[in-house]
Formats: C-alpha cells, sequence, structure tokens
C-alpha cells in the first residue's frame, strides 16, 4: 500500500483533529458510473476493475483515500456488484489496520441519486465525509479541502459541500479538456469562493451563457471561467445524503443535484469549491480520459501512484530510462524494440523485430515476430501473432489476432473476439462477442443493462451477476458461430447516433492530421470573429469581470503549453512524424492555450535543444556536435516559426535563460551555438544585433552572456561595415 503522507485526523488543524479523532473521516466510493460510455467492454466487466495501467481503477482511488487519511471507506457498488465484492474480498483492503472497507450492495439502483438514497437509508454515515467513485486517480492531500469545509460549516451551517476543481484550459478547436470532457463553465465568488453557476458546453445554445444578476447584488466581483476542471472528488456534509432522499429528482451529482442547489433560493444551500494546483486529480470517463491520465500516470505526474511503486503487492515493474517500465520476468526478444512511455506486465513475451511504443502491454500476454504496436493499451493474456499491426487501440483480456490483422485508429477490441488472418479492422470500430443492443439506453442507466440483437434476445437484469452469467452461456456458442464480421469471433458495433466526430472526441485515438487541420482552420476563424461578439467567452475565461489568480495561472499555462510543445517534438521523433504534421500539432496547442508566435518560437526551440543535451555525450566539443547535428535536421521547422526579429529575439532569451537554469552545460557554448544558429540563417544578424542593443540598459548581471559572445557581436558588426 502507499505511505501515508501524514497523521490521520490530527492533520487538519487542532479544532478540526479533536473532531476527526471522534469520528472518523468517512468516504463513499461509487463503484458504478452509471454511464455506457465504456461499452461494450462494460457488458462483462465492471468499469472499475478494468485495467489501467496494469492495476484496476479501484486500486488507485482505495490507495489515494487510504494515503489521504480517510479511516472508513463504503464501496456501493450495483452493475456487476458480485464481480466487485469478490474482487475485494480476495484483495487485502478489507483486512488494513486503521482503514475500514465495506461494501453496499443494490440491484436496483439507476442513478448516483438512487444509491446515496440507499447509503441515506442503511445509517452508516455519521459526519462529514468524502465522495467520490471509484475510477479516480489523485495525490492531493485532504487536509486542507477538509479544514476550509469545516471553518465554513461552523460560520454558515448551509455550507454543505466543497467541490474539487482544478486549471485545465480547454481547446478551442474542440471545446473539450484534454479528458475528452466538454467544456465547463464555472461562475465562483473570488472572495468566498462559493460556486455560483455551472453549466458544461452541451448544456449551453451557440455559447451563450445567461447569468441571473442577483447575483451581483451583494458580491463586489463574479469570476467567470471556462479554465476549470471538476475533478468529481466532494467533501459533503451529512446533510447531502438527506437532500437526495427529500428530492427524488436529483439522479446526476452535478446535472441534477449542483444545478439545483444553485438555482434554489427557497432552501439556501450553498456549495463550495477548492482549487489544487500542484496536485493530481482526475476521473477517468471515456477511453480518451483513460488514454491521458494513462500517460499522466507513465509520466509520473500521479506520484506515488505510479507503475514502479508497489501499492499492488504483485507489482514486479520497474522504471528504466526513456520512461519505460518493464517486469522483471518479461521475455523480450533482442531485435525487438521497446520504444518511450511503455509500460510491459508480467510473463508477457515479445518476438523478433517487434516494436512497441507509447503503449501498455499487461500480463501474460504472447506477441508474435514483426509485430508494431503504438500508442495501445493491451490487457492480460492477449495473442497477438506474427505480422500484426495496432495503433491507438485498446485489447481486452483474451483477445487473439491471427496474423498479419491491422488494427486502424481508435479501435476497441472486447473480451475474447478473435481477429481472423490479414483482417483490417476500421478505425473507430468497437467489436464485441455479444450483439449491439438494439435499443439505446440513458447515460444514467447502468454499464450492462439490455443487450439484445436480431432474433435472439439477451436480457441481463439488475439481478445477480450469477444469473447474468448464466445467460451469457447459454447463447455465447450459438453467437460465436454467427461472429464472422471479422474473420474470427466477434461483432463489429455500429457508430452510435451522435456520429463518428463524437467516437474521435472520446477515443483513445489523436485526430487525423488532415481532419486536424480542417479543424484549426474553422477555429482560427472562429476566434478572429469571437473578439468582435460580448456573448463570448473570451480566452482568458473573463466575461469582464474580476479574474482572480490570473499572473499565477498565465504562468501555469506557459509552463505547461512548453512540456506539450517538448512531448510533441520527442513523440515526432519516435514515430518518425513529418515536419508539416508537427506545425499543426504545435499550432493546435497555441489555439488551445492562446498562446502567441513568440511562444511557439521559445518553446519549440526550448524543445530541439533539451533533446540535443539529453543526448548522451562525453565532453563539449561532442555536445556541440551533437547540437550541430540536431539543429542541422530541424532547421526548416525552427525557421517555420521565425518569421520576424521578434520571434528571433525569443529564441536568444530562451537560450540564455536554459543556460542558467535547465541546461547550464550549454552555457559556455553560448557563443558557438550562437554563431551556429546564425551561419543556418536561423538567426539574422538584424535580430542578434538587436538583443544586444536591449541588453545595453540592463543591469550587469543580465549581461553575462552578451560579455561571453561579445567577440562574435564584433565580428557581426565589422562584416556589416564592410558590406556598408
Amino acid at each position: 500500500m502507499v505511505a501515508k503522507k501524514g497523521s490521520r485526523g490530527g492533520t487538519v488543524g487542532d479544532d478540526a483533529g479533536e473532531e476527526l479523532s471522534r469520528d472518523p473521516l468517512q468516504a463513499i466510493l461509487l463503484a458504478d458510473s452509471f454511464a455506457t460510455l465504456f461499452r461494450p467492454i462494460t457488458l462483462e466487466r465492471p468499469k472499475v476493475l478494468l485495467p489501467l495501467v496494469n492495476a484496476p481503477m479501484i486500486e488507485y482511488t482505495l490507495a489515494w483515500l487510504e494515503s489521504a487519511g480517510v479511516e472508513e471507506v463504503f464501496v456501493f457498488c450495483c452493475a456487476h456488484s458480485k464481480q466487485v465484492i469478490e474482487y475485494l474480498e480476495k484483495s487485502n483492503w478489507l483486512n488494513q489496520p486503521n482503514f475500514s472497507v465495506s461494501t453496499i450492495e443494490s440491484y436496483n439502483a439507476m442513478s448516483a441519486g438512487d444509491a446515496l438514497r440507499l447509503i441515506y437509508e442503511k445509517n452508516v454515515v455519521h459526519g462529514d465525509f468524502v465522495l467520490v467513485t471509484g475510477d479516480t486517480v489523485s495525490n492531493m492531500p485532504l487536509t486542507q479541502a477538509l479544514k476550509e469545509h469545516k471553518e465554513r460549516k461552523k460560520r454558515d451551517s448551509n455550507a454543505v459541500m466543497t467541490m474539487v476543481i482544478k486549471q485545465s484550459k480547454p481547446s478551442p478547436i474542440t471545446h473539450q479538456s484534454r479528458l475528452g470532457t466538454e467544456e465547463l463553465f464555472m461562475a465562483i465568488d473570488p472572495e468566498t469562493k462559493e460556486l455560483l453557476y455551472y453549466e458544461d458546453k452541451s448544456d449551453t445554445s451557440k455559447g451563450t451563457l445567461t447569468l441571473d444578476r442577483t447575483m451581483l447584488l451583494d458580491r463586489s466581483s463574479i469570476s467567470l471561467h471556462n479554465d476549470k476542471q471538476d475533478c468529481y472528488i466532494d467533501i459533503c456534509s451529512p446533510e447531502v445524503l438527506s437532500l437526495f432522499t427529500d428530492n427524488f429528482d436529483y439522479q446526476h451529482l452535478r446535472r441534477h443535484f449542483v444545478k439545483g442547489l444553485l438555482v434554489d433560493d427557497l432552501m439556501g444551500y450553498k456549495i463550495f469549491t477548492h482549487e489544487i494546483h500542484s496536485s493530481y486529480a482526475a476521473r477517468v470517463e471515456n477511453y480518451r480520459s483513460y488514454d491521458t491520465i494513462s500517460k499522466d500516470i507513465i509520466q509520473r505526474w500521479t506520484y506515488p501512484l505510479v507503475p514502479d511503486i508497489q501499492f499492488l503487492q504483485n507489482s514486479l515493474t520497474k522504471l528504466e530510462r526513456r520512461g519505460t517500465y518493464r517486469a522483471s520476468d518479461v521475455g523480450l526478444s533482442r531485435s525487438a524494440k521497446m520504444g518511450p512511455f511503455t509500460v510491459i506486465g508480467s510473463r508477457t513475451t515479445i518476438g523478433k523485430h517487434s516494436e512497441v511504443s507509447n503503449s501498455v502491454i499487461g500480463e501474460d500476454c504472447v506477441i508474435g515476430s514483426n509485430v508494431s504496436i503504438d500508442g495501445c493499451y493491451i490487457w492480460n493474456k492477449v495473442n497477438i501473432e506474427d505480422g500484426c499491426r495496432l495503433k491507438h487501440a485498446i485489447v481486452c483480456d483474451g483477445v487473439t489476432m491471427k496474423s498479419g490483422a491491422v488494427l486502424e485508429a481508435g479501435v476497441v477490441l472486447s473480451f475474447k473476439v478473435i481477429i481472423g488472418q490479414n483482417f483490417v479492422v476500421p478505425a473507430y470500430s468497437k467489436v464485441s462477442l455479444l450483439q449491439q443492443p438494439v435499443r439505446q439506453d440513458s447515460d444514467e442507466e447502468l454499464e450492462y443493462a439490455d443487450n439484445s440483437s436480431g432474433n435472439i434476445e439477451i436480457t441481463l437484469p439488475n439481478t445477480t451477476d450469477v444469473l447474468e452469467e448464466e445467460l451469457r452461456t447459454e447463447v455465447s456458442d450459438l453467437q460465436i458461430q454467427a461472429a464472422s464480421e471479422v474473420g474470427g469471433a466477434g461483432f463489429i458495433w455500429s457508430v452510435g447516433e451522435k456520429g463518428l466526430e463524437e467516437e474521435w472526441r472520446h477515443s483513445v485515438a489523436p485526430i487525423s492530421a488532415d481532419r486536424l487541420l480542417e479543424i484549426i482552420k474553422s477555429a482560427t476563424n472562429e476566434l478572429d470573429t469571437s473578439n468582435e461578439e460580448s456573448n463570448i467567452l473570451p480566452p482568458s475565461g473573463e466575461l469582464g469581470l474580476d479574474s482572480g489568480n490570473e499572473s499565477d495561472d498565465g504562468r501555469d499555462d506557459h509552463a505547461h503549453f512548453e512540456k506539450e510543445v517538448e512531448a510533441t517534438f520527442l513523440r515526432a521523433i519516435d514515430e518518425n512524424v513529418e515536419e508539416d504534421h508537427i506545425i499543426i500539432e504545435v499550432n493546435s496547442l497555441r489555439l488551445s492555450y492562446n498562446m502567441a508566435s513568440t511562444d511557439c518560437a521559445g518553446a519549440l526551440f526550448y524543445a530541439i535543444m533539451k533533446y540535443a543535451v539529453d543526448t548522451p555525450h562525453d565532453s563539449a566539443g561532442e555536445l556541440l556536435k551533437i547540437t550541430n547535428g540536431v539543429i542541422g535536421k530541424w532547421e526548416k521547422l525552427l525557421k517555420y516559426y521565425l518569421p520576424s526579429l521578434d520571434e528571433e529575439i525569443e529564441v536568444i532569451l530562451k537560450f540564455e535563460e536554459m543556460c542558467l537554469e535547465s541546461t547550464k552545460e550549454y552555457a559556455n557554448l553560448f557563443s558557438q551555438i550562437l554563431h551556429l544558429l546564425y551561419d543556418k540563417d536561423i538567426l539574422q544578424e538584424d535580430g542578434i544585433l538587436r538583443w544586444e542593443s536591449e541588453k545595453e540598459q540592463a543591469d550587469e548581471s543580465d549581461k553575462v552572456f552578451v560579455k561571453k559572445a561579445e567577440k562574435f557581436l564584433q565580428w557581426l558588426k565589422d562584416a556589416s561595415e564592410e558590406e556598408d
């Protein structure tokens, strides 16, 4: 289990500590998401037991709750409840000292509201509690959020909930966050942090928001944001449970409960926000957020919940260079290549000349020879024969891919599907041994609601998983015989009612370069006109109202932008991506983060130079040679982002910053590399001399690199005079 981050209870201040010592801190964990976004996979296995970087999702949630000081967790199970209960009984969670985990089972709950009403009837919650879903990944400490919640409650008994949020700029291209969720609009009192308005993009009409004027009656300012992410972590007072019991219209936690309280003037209940900055918190809502959060785990944003920390007892994974993780008993052929940001589980074997990059492979998998796997999630006991190609796909337990089979981008193969020899599964297809339900259920219903097809009707009722398994067994032979759509065994599900565009928005596959270019052009035109319309939210997230901590947010945005550009560049090198496609991706990031062209120039220059200095070398001379080669290879890309002197000066300033901070090894090579950039026509004479002139009035400490380049600068001036 994860090491504790402090003592229980008493860490939230003296008064709060005494209270927590009397009443254990409790949590309600909803093991059912009451949605269908992970179909067809969740027809057979509950979402919380799906592997996330080779560990069931619920493990991350429970490990975080334990480390954050929660002492008692009630796991509410509905869909596939027997599977969840059996898993917990076999795990060590039911036997942890000072950490109690118990289950509450229901066969009839159809929503989060139903779940909370049943928990209220059980009378097991006796004080403030943490409300989360079992697909939550976080490392945030609860200390400060609990303290704020309790202090507010002492001042105002109507303060019933504190909602955890964090910075997450949505993309103007798709109006979604990096987690694939819709753009979210929040109005918050900047002084009290009270939540005043909550609406996601899907519920707005043509981007127009209508705010009640009464919000400003007793307030000097309001912050309106479209740059916040709802972490779905709530600190709740016991009254929350009774509110669900009193109002049976409350089904969805946000759509009904939160928005209902915000417009209910009669009762006067209030919701507040707690924003986290350095901690991590996110929820796996769809396939895209599954992909994003997996990458965050591999890149260690979720520390200590990372692959090489043994919060799972059977974890044998070790961290290697380039962000790769490999179990000690992996069978890797000498000619096989293991690319960056890859995880390979125990007892998996990979054959000759196969390549795996940016992927997670589970346990007991057999990967043949000459197989290419990129950006995929291969679960356990999967057999992939020789010559197969997989790109940005999810492959569940027990799947077999015959030789030469191909998975195009965005494919999902459910359990035990067989893909025939040389068969190409079309992009964004979902394949299952179970046929697609004729009736489309709403996202409020159970993960494994009715599953019917053709003349064979298979109803999986809300009873026990034993009955469900019996029903599935009766028709399995007939289904496998009929399922020849993929040359083996499996039915290809048709695209949902919302079309292919919705599929790629929620898919693990990135949008194609051609489609991205088309959307960027359209988004650029929209952004140009949006500044002239008062009813469109400006990129900063503010609508003429107080913005709160704007300067800090700006710095965070710039840092995140640079990291995204660097990751894009490294991925381009690893995947041999063309320069034109890199430009498209960087431009889309520029739009997402609302950055200027100078920011792009500086960020890309940083990525290129960082790659050069990270390449193994033994001396300054060798580093200079490596840098010369790297700049030579990518000079066309650099020149694209240097259309004027402003961008050139930004590059030199960025180089100064690197020499002082992140890559000090370059400091003694500053003049030589500046000369190199000039020789390759990346930097022009005017840009370099203007940089020097701008430093004339600076402090002596800021002229360090001007002095280092003094001889080169004088040579430039002399050459210019000779030309004149």
